[in-house]
């Protein structure tokens, strides 16, 4: 029973862990996010405009460069730690900015803290061997 508990007979993999996690956490930032942001970029940028004292068109440059490149780049396990870094930065600041830390209610940043927990997680741990980077 405790064998069946402890799940032992599944071969243990960081790897394919932290596989399915970049491809899981990268897909799923750049179709539910990026995408949005760079096809209706205008609009982005206007509803960024003054956040962190810059102009939308920069803070919505921004946003699109991590939610859709450094995305793509977790996805293939290239630059991961970078790509990792720059997306953190991101959920950061949509966590404690834009969404003022809060966790409930109808401005809730809940998404982007488990968001930026992953991609913390992803900077210390790198990409593991399934990757481009094959650390």
């Amino acid at each position: 029973m405790l064998k069946l508990l402890k799940l032992s007979f599944l071969p243990k993999s960081p790897d394919y862990g932290l596989l399915i996690l970049r491809v899981a956490l990268g897909f799923s930032m750049l179709l539910l996010h990026g995408r949005g942001k760079i096809l209706n970029f205008a609009a982005t940028a206007e509803k960024m405009n003054g956040l962190l004292g810059l102009p939308g068109n920069v803070n919505a440059g921004l946003a699109v460069f991590a939610e859709v490149v450094c995305s793509a780049l977790l996805i293939a396990g290239l630059f991961t730690r970078f790509a990792a870094l720059m997306l953190a930065a991101t959920m950061g600041t949509a966590f404690f900015f834009v969404h003022k830390s809060a966790l409930v209610g109808a401005n809730s940043g809940e998404l982007a803290m488990v968001y930026l927990i992953a991609y913390v997680t992803l900077l210390f741990t790198g990409a593991g061997k399934i990757s481009v980077d094959r650390e």
